[in-house]
């Protein structure tokens, strides 16, 4: 139990050191990389729902090919 313990305090110790080397970015850099991150997710939305659109589109077609 001892040896949980000490280990748990050097990660804890750790995080603290590397925490301390971080660098964060600026309001500009934040506000740039959320634009470009809401841009990529709006394409991404496009691109698959258009393709949800074709492959609706061509299992309505196999189904009402084979249904009779």
């Amino acid at each position: 139990m001892a040896g949980i313990v000490r280990r748990t305090q050097e990660f804890a110790e750790q995080v603290q050191v590397e925490m301390r080397r971080v660098t964060w970015p600026d309001r500009d850099q934040l506000r740039g990389a959320t634009i470009g991150i809401l841009i990529f997710v709006m394409i991404m939305a496009v691109i698959i729902g258009a393709m949800d659109s074709v492959f609706a589109a061509f299992v309505r077609f196999v189904v009402g090919a084979f249904s009779g």
